[in-house]
């Protein structure tokens, strides 16, 4: 992990390990930061002020008591920083073997990151993107992405935003859209959707209509990349397998139509299972529906290397033919 810059000793007491994992941005906050603290946070994770004044940071600094709780807040972070590492000790975390394509380009998010610029990303989505199943917040999707991007670029200003509520699909997000993705205007934006539709055994083709209408306000409110995250592949999705199939396609070609990436979670979660031979208890928890710690792990870790993959290939200057910059196919 990269190293911390330097910040109030109370303001580190102040926040879960969890969110220590996300203060590796620049100390003066951007205006995008500003903004995306607005949104939704992940689940159980909190934000309390800051001191009202230096002294007060001088006083906790003296106080035995808070050396104590700064020790053990150090050694929680240390532990996290542990277990993300050694989550895939046992089970690695592999490229699918064949079939699951990359999501594509990223030309907005890439250049910022190229260009030094404040990085904002949004999670949007249900329980998935919320992290139920996960153990610890810490171990959702979205912090572990946002762990993982700051280590690779340490000097980077990246804030990555949980919006995920869970048991909520298109209808539900789309009253949310304005204020937490639109408002917050960010530089990409993954959106997970579809799931919770077809558990409920709703039209795909309503919610691709839907998907895709967030897809055109989100595009005409900032020039914002759009990755969507489709169904996960999990016992319980597999029970109606017709509709997650329609799901899956339909939300494939709203990406191709709407010319935006598309992260095939359905066919990388089958691929671990299917060709990787990984028992579906590795990565799914009890309920059969939702991911667990190494699940989410693989899904950030897979997505977050198809962001440095696109920044990379900016900064060794390859040329990224043009209609990939303009549809980003799965």
């Amino acid at each position: 992990m990269s190293s911390l810059r330097p910040f109030c000793l109370t303001a580190w007491l102040a926040v879960p390990a969890a969110a220590v994992l996300l203060l590796l941005s620049p100390a003066a906050p951007s205006r995008a930061q500003a903004q995306a603290a607005q949104a939704t946070p992940a689940p159980q994770q909190s934000a309390d002020p800051a001191p009202a004044s230096p002294s007060q940071a001088t006083v906790a600094a003296t106080s035995p008591d808070q050396r104590g709780i700064t020790a053990r807040a150090i050694d929680k972070v240390k532990q996290v920083a542990k277990s993300a590492g050694d989550i895939f000790s046992r089970v690695p975390c592999l490229s699918p073997k064949g079939g699951a394509k990359a999501m594509g380009s990223l030309p907005h998010v890439a250049g910022k990151l190229v260009a030094g610029k404040p990085v904002v990303i949004v999670a949007f989505g249900s329980s998935s993107t919320a992290g139920f199943g996960a153990s610890s917040p810490e171990f959702n999707y979205p912090n572990r992405l946002a762990a993982q991007l700051h280590r690779h670029y340490p000097t980077a200003d990246i804030t990555v935003v949980n919006a995920g509520v869970g048991g909520e699909d298109a209808p539900e997000m789309m009253k949310r859209l304005q204020k937490e993705v639109i408002d917050v205007h960010p530089d990409l934006v993954i959106w997970q959707v579809g799931t919770n539709a077809v558990l409920r055994n709703l039209d795909p083709g309503d919610t691709a209509k839907m998907v895709e209408e967030g897809i055109s306000r989100i595009q005409a409110g900032g020039d914002a990349d759009v990755v969507l995250v489709d169904p996960q592949y999990s016992p319980a999705v597999n029970q109606r397998a017709d509709s997650a199939g329609k799901m899956v396609k339909l939300l494939g070609k709203v990406a191709e139509l709407r010319h935006v990436g598309i992260f095939p979670r359905f066919e990388v979660m089958r691929d671990w299972h299917e060709k990787q031979s990984i028992p579906v208890e590795t990565f799914v928890i009890a309920d059969g529906l939702h991911m667990n710690d190494w699940g989410y792990a693989c899904f950030a870790q897979l997505l977050g290397d198809d962001i440095i993959r696109s920044v990379g290939q900016i900064k060794l200057g390859v040329n990224v033919p043009g209609d990939v910059r303009t549809y980003r196919p799965m």
